[in-house]
């Protein structure tokens, strides 16, 4: 018996949920460790420093972002674990040894200081940061494995959890590390480094039956050369989206006053980010929920509705008592500064909105086998972040609108572009994907 659109609405409820819920933890971690920047000296600066870092960091690990996808395909056998996992730690080793190198204080004055064109003082903090993070760079790719294996063996809700006991001790940390004076953006990467060491050891635990249980290649296993080339193509769309957080901030940076105006957009994007990050599943809804027609929007109306309510959600924290709580107490933001946060917030609303359309998108180009259309519009992403800021900058508008007004409209032409590229196969051609754990996405 065909569904009923309540009964599928709340299936897609049902299955969306958990996915959002692991994925706002998990960029949770970042928001939770500004208090202990921020109470460094240089105070707010330290969170522009860090983010900054951060943004740099993951440009650099995005060559990865699609080693889960690359490993729930090729994975499935004990030799073909052993490959993806010896292909994971190389790309890693090459990830953090051009890490390294970006962090000789000339290399790293290009980056940040003439690049990105960052103040000194929020340069300096942000050079010693992506320094400090080279340890949580390779844990990240040395937890991938794990993560496949319990993807693949069907136990998501177990590799939840290692991430969501990760977040729960980064919040005991980061008081902890406050009330000890260990502060400032070092203390803050330590702070993020400890529980994801923790979280690797605990995904390798929990992936240890799976691991034992892993059959042998029949068929000849994979080669490295196999993995690596289905891996990178998948990757350029990643670095067109991580490379327009940077040039953004480059943007911001030259905009006036950015010395006050970069913590305040990164402290009110660092709650919208988790939720939007929680939008890019619905990539995932599309393949395990296919469209059954061409008039089936069941997946479109859902991503609309579920995007509606994820924007909404940060708006929580500008309410008065919450917002000198978070804004102030915690993240040691000036007063004076709380009337522009508030602003900054509100103009933040319509991009997870806009990343939930978006990842609509993607999915159903994923389902019809187009990588190609994903690749077109994360590169009109890119195009559209440019030209908005460029345009904004000319104009004389403040950073924080800069930054929003970029990332919801590049979200949103980039999903037109990939509709418009996008044609229906037949339905009797149509080839239902099966129930994905993971969008192409890198788990951070």
């Amino acid at each position: 018996m065909k569904p009923t659109a309540a009964t599928s609405n709340w299936t897609l409820t049902k299955f969306f949920v958990p996915l959002a819920i692991q994925a706002i933890s998990q960029a949770l971690s970042y928001p939770l460790v500004a208090m202990v920047a921020s109470r460094g000296p240089g105070g707010p600066l330290n969170i522009a420093g860090l983010a900054q870092a951060i943004n740099v960091m993951f440009f650099l690990g995005m060559i990865g972002i699609s080693l889960v996808t690359t490993g729930m395909i090729y994975a499935k056998t004990r030799e073909g674990y052993l490959k993806f996992r010896a292909v994971t730690l190389y790309i890693s080793l090459v990830v953090i040894s051009v890490q390294a190198l970006l962090c000789i204080p000339a290399l790293s004055h290009l980056v940040f200081g003439k690049i990105i064109g960052l103040p000194s003082s929020i340069e300096n903090p942000a050079k010693l940061t992506l320094l400090i993070s080279i340890p949580l760079q390779f844990l990240f790719f040395l937890r991938m494995p794990y993560f496949v294996i319990m993807y693949n063996g069907k136990v998501t809700g177990k590799a939840s959890l290692a991430t969501i006991g990760r977040i729960i001790l980064t919040a005991l940390l980061s008081p902890i590390f406050c009330f000890a004076g260990f502060v400032g953006p070092v203390w803050a990467i330590v702070c993020l480094t400890l529980p994801v060491a923790l979280e690797v050891i605990i995904s390798r635990l929990l992936a240890g039956p799976l691991l034992k249980n892993l059959t042998s290649c029949t068929d000849r296993p994979p080669s490295a050369k196999e993995i690596i080339l289905f891996t990178l193509p998948l990757s350029i769309g990643g670095y067109f989206l991580s490379i327009s957080a940077l040039i953004l901030g480059a943007f911001i940076a030259r905009a006036p006053d950015p010395e006050r105006i970069l913590p305040i957009y990164y402290l009110a994007l660092g709650l919208a980010n988790p939720v939007a990050y929680a939008a890019t599943r619905l990539q995932t809804i599309v393949l395990a929920f296919p469209p059954v027609s061409r008039r089936d929007n069941l997946t479109l109306r859902f991503s609309i509705i579920a995007g509606a309510c994820l924007g909404l959600l940060p708006l929580v924290f500008i309410l008065p008592g919450l917002n000198e709580l978070y804004y102030v107490e915690l993240q040691r933001l000036a007063i004076r500064d709380l009337p522009l946060v508030r602003i900054t917030a509100l103009s933040l609303v319509f991009f997870p909105f806009s990343v939930a359309i978006r990842a609509q998108s993607e999915g159903l180009a994923a389902w019809q086998k187009k990588p190609m259309t994903v690749l077109a519009g994360h590169a009109t992403f890119l195009t559209i972040i440019i030209v908005s800021g460029f345009t904004l900058l000319f104009v004389g508008s403040p950073g924080y609108f800069i930054g929003a007004i970029g990332l919801t409209l590049g979200s949103m032409t980039s999903s037109a572009t990939m509709r418009l590229s996008l044609g229906w196969v037949k339905e009797e051609m149509s080839i239902p994907v099966g129930q994905t754990t993971t969008s192409v996405g890198q788990i951070r």
